[in-house]
């Protein structure tokens, strides 16, 4: 298995992220590439099946969340353990960002200047809905008792709590996207290419029929 691409480059002093080497390589770049955006639900699987995916072709992933984290470091938050979303910290990060959109409309416009790039493997909330360009968009759909469950078992909490984290998180997501873009997340799948039901799989196989759907189709890409 090819060695994991991953990155998230490095932000700079006024908080915003410096994804300009990037930019600049992949325009530098003549031979045409295809990109993948993976969406779907909280912990439904998306940065799994996306790390997957980048190993198997060759490309760089980008998780649209880490880079909105690494904006809240940047605002003075502290940001430390995989679940900071669940934390106080985080939760009042979620608030602000419910008056204050600025920082979902940064990680969007960073996120479309590597798909215009290619080479890349995204998990974004709000990407599909936002670009037409060429990419390979999947979505990834799970109920809220399995993602709840998956929740639990990543994150080392009771699976109640984790009930309780993933609704709220589902409710919030709407509420955000559909009063900063007008669409509902989740509700018109349209844009995607392809949906997979994560309830009805485990994840070997996820994984696998997500490489099969990319391997099939991206020569129609480049």
């Amino acid at each position: 298995m090819r060695q994991r691409n991953t990155k998230v480059n490095e932000s700079v002093p006024d908080g915003r992220i410096d994804l300009s080497n990037v930019v600049s390589e992949r325009s530098n770049n003549k031979t045409k590439t295809f990109s993948i955006i993976v969406s779907g639900w909280p912990a439904v699987g998306k940065t799994t099946v996306a790390a997957e995916l980048a190993d198997e072709f060759g490309l760089t992933i980008y998780n649209g969340g880490d880079i909105l984290k690494q904006i809240a470091t940047n605002l003075g938050y502290r940001t430390s353990g995989t679940d900071w979303w669940d934390s106080e910290e985080g939760r009042q990060f979620m608030e602000k960002r419910k008056s204050d959109h600025t920082s979902d409309i940064e990680v969007d416009n960073k996120l479309k200047e590597i798909i215009r790039s290619g080479n890349a493997v995204i998990t974004s909330y709000t990407l599909p809905w936002l670009v037409k360009d060429d990419c390979i968009k999947l979505w990834l759909q799970g109920s809220p008792k399995n993602r709840a469950t998956r929740m639990a078992s990543r994150d080392n909490i009771g699976l109640a709590e984790a009930r309780e984290i993933v609704k709220e998180r589902d409710y919030q997501n709407r509420q955000i996207y559909e009063e900063l873009y007008g669409f509902e997340f989740g509700k018109d799948l349209s844009v995607f290419d392809f949906s997979l039901n994560t309830d009805m799989m485990d994840l070997s196989s996820l994984i696998q029929i997500s490489k099969d759907i990319v391997r099939n189709v991206k020569d129609q890409l480049v």
